[in-house]
């Protein structure tokens, strides 16, 4: 299912070779790291006003709360439905015109529709009971265009500025803006909600997060407006091997590495959303609600969201630890050792949950190991099971296919199958079985550890 080995070379005493001429690794870091920090803190805000506010403002005429709630979600899982979309439409431009260009634009977009989502009305406000979901749904749509082109070519930017035998460990670089997002939106979320009494936070408090991350976007532009092309596409345009149209071109000629690529990242989004979104959800649940909810934990929301960044400086360490591993043992056999322990893992829900404060920062913090452990090393490799004319749009399609699959919908299945078994036990079994088709597309995925990277292309 992968394309054809070759292996690369390094120093003579195994050691990295220089990097590539053009971009230095500060800036590569830097404009890697900060913009898919951006996109994830985008993310983030939603998820959160998603569990604890949107609910209400928008979906008022929903008929109980877990209506609402779902519904709420619904709209969380139109950006996964778009990112697909935005996967094509920036990777066509990726594949064409460059990574540079095309990371601007996404970032624009993405940048945008946050932007527009803090100044959009409630639904009670007169004449906007049906407008206001429905401008939601646009932006969130927007949303996800603006993510389905940033991963894959924020991947790019660090993998193909890489010294050779040191991709895995520059892709961590990207994926780190996943939990570096996730505590500077949540910190933001705390401050206000602390700062902020319930009626102030919910009427206007929530607007400050979307609003703020005007300040972010500028940086973000900043930073990648400064960059050079990446090698590896200086030598498609050098090769004249740019594709008209990649995305024909790659379902033509690697069809295979989409599949394998998306069931892959399947158990990686699945844990992701269940950790950060469901487990707020269950976390803040009453243990004896009187509206018909589905039992949880009864925390408060700030106790639990600090219970939350603890776990995810967990994901942060172990996101770094990744890169390393990947290298050294391949990722082929990283993941599988992974996977399997996620598998595992989801048979730990509901005796951690019910071992009080202990075992449900246990559970967060293994969790988010966990997600590290098996995050880190995707920017690595999904794009190296695509050529490098069609990389763009192939790992992007890869990525954002499986989180259609994956993270569109666990939020919506896990609240439903909580309110199933009115206990997460079925969350777990879930997760573990997701897992387990990741296990299986890894299985009968080969190595990519030593693919060529820079001279590989489509025909």
């Amino acid at each position: 299912m992968s394309t054809s080995v070759t292996p690369t070379a390094g120093t003579a005493d195994g050691g990295p070779s220089a990097a590539p001429a053009g971009n230095p690794r500060g800036r590569v870091v830097v404009a890697s790291l900060i913009g898919t920090s951006i996109e994830f803190y985008d993310f983030y805000i939603y998820a959160t006003a998603a569990s604890l506010v949107f609910p209400a403002l928008f979906f008022p005429n929903a008929q109980d709360p877990t209506t609402q709630l779902l519904s709420s979600f619904a709209v969380f899982g139109v950006a996964f439905v778009a990112r697909p979309v935005g996967s094509v439409l920036f990777g066509h431009f990726g594949d064409r015109i460059g990574r540079k260009t095309t990371l601007v634009a996404s970032l624009l977009t993405m940048g945008i529709a946050t932007i527009l989502i803090g100044l959009i009305p409630a639904a009670s406000t007169p004449g906007w009971a049906l407008a206001a979901p429905a401008v939601l749904v646009l932006c969130r749509f927007a949303q996800g265009l603006g993510l389905g082109g940033e991963w894959s070519g924020a991947a790019l930017l660090a993998t193909e500025n890489a010294p050779q035998g040191k991709r895995a460990i520059y892709g961590t670089f990207p994926q780190l803006g996943a939990p570096i997002g996730f505590i500077l939106a949540n910190t933001v979320f705390i401050a206000l909600s602390t700062a902020l009494t319930p009626e102030q936070f919910a009427d206007w408090g929530w607007r400050i997060p979307f609003l703020a991350s005007a300040i972010l976007v500028i940086i973000g532009l900043w930073v990648r407006l400064s960059l050079l092309e990446t090698p590896a596409f200086r030598k498609v345009l050098e090769a004249e091997a740019v594709t008209k149209v990649p995305v024909a071109s790659v379902f033509r000629t690697s069809w295979r590495q989409i599949v394998s690529g998306t069931f892959i990242m399947l158990a990686t989004y699945v844990l992701f959303y269940l950790m950060t979104t469901f487990t707020l959800n269950y976390g803040v649940a009453p243990t004896e609600p009187t509206d018909g909810s589905p039992a949880g934990l009864g925390y408060e929301k700030i106790d639990f969201l600090w219970m939350l960044i603890i776990g995810v400086v967990f994901f942060g360490v172990f996101t770094l630890v990744s890169g390393p591993m990947a290298e050294r043992f391949g990722r082929r056999k990283h993941l599988i050792g992974v996977t399997v322990a996620i598998v595992l893992f989801g048979g730990s829900f509901v005796p951690l949950f019910a071992a009080g404060d202990v075992g449900a920062q246990t559970l967060l913090i293994l969790g988010f190991t966990l997600m590290g452990l098996t995050f880190g090393p995707m920017a690595a490799v999904l794009p190296e099971l695509f050529p490098a004319n069609v990389r763009y749009t192939g790992s992007g399609v890869a990525y954002n296919l499986s989180s259609v699959l994956g993270a569109a919908v666990a939020p919506f299945i896990a609240v439903w199958l909580w309110a199933k078994a009115d206990s997460p036990v079925l969350v777990g079994i879930y997760l573990s079985a997701m897992a387990v088709i990741t296990l299986v597309a890894l299985l009968l995925t080969r190595e990519t550890r030593d693919v060529e990277y820079e001279e590989n292309v489509a025909a």
